[in-house]
């Protein structure tokens, strides 16, 4: 974790090691749902281990939003940054493991040191410039490109997740996604 945050934006490390030393590890077994729409995010999460989905129901339908896995961040982050009730779902798809930091210790040390403050702003500037990007693709590009993106961006995810949570994620209809996966190069 360590050098994860140090690679995004170096901490004098005294400071950094205060704040890593908050976090603590916690494990979860798969299809378990970390944070239910409704309620609100208290933890951030580091993934060291297992892949986690976050997503939304419509008529009872799931959305998937977003994939996790190490070496990343989980968890539903607007809700856990506003402390206000979350509107998707956080669920393992696989075994999982954190370093989880409650939100009243992470604020306070946000609070106290200027640093930590730099580094997530770096975080949010960079999560939003993927927010950016995937609804460009969602917006701009046909079934056939999105797929071919996310195969390019994250091959070792089409065997890890159910065709079914990534034809969600690139918003494919289940059977147009089969036929993809039959007929494009991976």
């Amino acid at each position: 974790m360590k050098k994860f945050l140090s690679d995004i934006h170096k901490v004098n490390d005294k400071i950094l090691d205060e704040y890593i030393s908050y976090w603590t590890e916690y494990s979860i077994p798969k299809k378990t749902i970390i944070t239910e729409c409704g309620r609100t995010e208290r933890y951030l999460y580091f993934v060291k281990d297992g892949i986690q989905k976050s997503y939304y129901l419509n008529e009872g339908k799931q959305h998937v939003m977003f994939f996790a896995y190490a070496p990343s961040f989980s968890g539903i982050v607007e809700s856990f940054f506003t402390q206000t009730p979350s509107k998707y779902y956080l669920e393992t798809i696989t075994d999982s493991t954190f370093l989880r930091i409650p939100y009243s210790k992470h604020a306070q040390l946000i609070k106290e040191h200027r640093e930590l403050e730099t580094l997530f702003r770096i975080i949010t500037e960079q999560f939003l410039i993927g927010i950016i990007e995937r609804l460009h693709q969602l917006m701009a590009y046909n079934t056939e490109t999105r797929f071919k993106k996310f195969v390019k961006r994250s091959p070792h995810l089409i065997n890890m997740l159910s065709q079914k949570d990534i034809a969600s994620y690139l918003r494919i209809d289940p059977t147009n996604y089969s036929k993809l996966i039959n007929t494009v190069k991976i």
